[in-house]
Order: structure tokens, then C-alpha cells, then sequence
């Protein structure tokens, strides 16, 4: 399956919000603000993704060796893939990450 890239105009509110839906708990501001801009709406469930995905990197430091080698490589992966959604975002584009997007739009 290929990764899709959406291009649009896209206003500054609406882009603002999109760019909070990379920013950790902040995902959640946008996805019930915005309900009505599906552009917003991608972002922000990308977004939810990725901070379930760091909560549950965080509970995984609990089991001994392999919780704290998972916690650094979600980690940079996390941030890595924060910085592009924003990137995206800024480039009024809508990619969909791989994985990532296909259980956000599941929600």
C-alpha cells in the first residue's frame, strides 16, 4: 500500500490546529475543536496515535531491560515522526504515515 499526500490550502486556524495535533497531549484539542475540517480531523488522529503509542512506550519502562531499550527507540521514533506530521502540516500536505495512519483512521 502506498503512502498518501494530500495537498490543499489550508487557513491558519486550521493549520495551527493541525500542527497541535503533533504536539503530545495537545492532539486532543483539535480533534474535538475541529470536527467539521477533514484536514484537521487527519491530523489530529494521526496525532492520537502517536501519543497513545507514547503512553504506552512510557508503561513499558516498567519491565526490566527490554522496557527501557523500547522507551528510547519509541522515542526517537515518536519525535521523528512528530517533526514530519508538523513539516507536513506547514507544507499544507496530509501524508499518511505507515501504520500509523491506517489505525488513525480507524478511530
Amino acid at each position: 500500500m502506498s503512502n498518501t499526500v494530500l495537498q490543499r490550502e489550508v487557513g491558519i486556524s486550521a493549520r495551527t490546529l493541525a500542527v497541535m495535533s503533533y504536539l503530545g497531549v495537545l492532539c486532543l484539542v483539535p480533534l474535538v475543536m475541529n470536527r467539521n475540517d477533514s484536514y484537521v480531523q487527519f491530523h489530529a488522529r494521526q496525532g492520537v496515535v502517536l501519543w497513545m503509542w507514547e503512553v504506552l512506550a512510557i508503561y513499558t519502562l516498567l519491565v526490566p531491560a527490554v522496557g527501557q531499550l523500547f522507551f528510547r527507540l519509541s522515542s526517537i521514533a515518536c519525535l521523528v515522526l512528530s517533526v514530519i506530521g508538523v513539516l507536513s502540516v506547514l507544507l499544507g500536505r496530509a501524508w499518511k504515515f505507515p501504520v500509523i495512519g491506517d489505525w488513525a483512521t480507524r478511530l
